[in-house]
């Protein structure tokens, strides 16, 4: 009996830790004690979406099964690197990454640098990342980040997911989406909150034309003065 009572919390521990990589604990909770999760508001977190450069051009020269490891050994790395970091990934949608600072647990002002110095070790992370079909070849990161509040809650039953909406989300997709090959591309917003303690090395992009929201003023992310990206 014993020996089973052991078994039994082992297998409750493996479920646990499982649904915890899928939902953050706080949600995992309320949801195992069937009560309705409620949407929260934050009022500033920091959001990175990357994607792949050419992965269309990319996966068209390769099998489905190709495409599936060559995105499973790059997420393996990311997801190893980002434990480093107060950081929640969000979800993987075909090439891209979505992760977020400042929720579901608030960290004050912390959010900003924690992306920033995430940011710089995932664009020198994808450069040694191999595509098993093309040994040669190497992958490159398109990275975008922005700054301001959202709403993040529980959308769906089965197979319930932790999404985030608002505006913040949008600027930030469109921060990754008007980047370069290797560049990380940060907002005003974000480049404000980097101003606070002088550690970063960035850039003025100057004004662009982003896709709903007109003239942005944005800048380019090129590294910390006080922190190495660990190989």
């Amino acid at each position: 009996l014993k020996e089973k009572t052991e078994d039994l919390k082992r297998e409750r521990r493996l479920a646990e830790d499982l649904l915890h990589q899928m939902l953050p604990k706080s949600v995992a909770k309320q949801l195992r004690k069937h009560q309705k999760v409620e949407a929260e508001n934050y009022d500033q977190v920091t959001i990175f979406f990357s994607d792949i450069v050419g992965f269309t051009s990319i996966a068209a020269s390769c099998t489905p099964l190709q495409v599936v490891e060559m995105l499973n050994n790059l997420y393996v790395c990311f997801d190893s690197r980002i434990e480093s970091y107060d950081v929640y990934k969000v979800e993987t949608i075909g090439d891209a990454y979505m992760v977020v600072s400042g929720l579901p647990e608030r960290n004050g002002t912390k959010h900003a640098d924690e992306i920033a110095k995430m940011s710089l070790d995932l664009v020198a992370a994808v450069r040694q990342v191999v595509i098993p079909h093309m040994p040669t070849g190497r992958l490159q990161l398109r990275a975008g980040i922005h700054t301001g509040p959202c709403v993040a809650g529980v959308v769906g039953y089965k197979m319930p997911r932790y999404c985030l909406f608002g505006d913040t989300v949008n600027t930030a997709s469109r921060m990754e989406s008007t980047s370069l090959p290797q560049k990380i591309h940060i907002s005003s917003a974000t480049y404000n909150a980097l101003l606070t303690d002088d550690a970063y090395k960035i850039e003025p992009r100057g004004e662009i034309e982003v896709k709903g929201k007109g003239k942005m003023k944005t800048y380019w992310l090129l590294g910390n003065k006080n922190y190495s990206v660990q190989n």
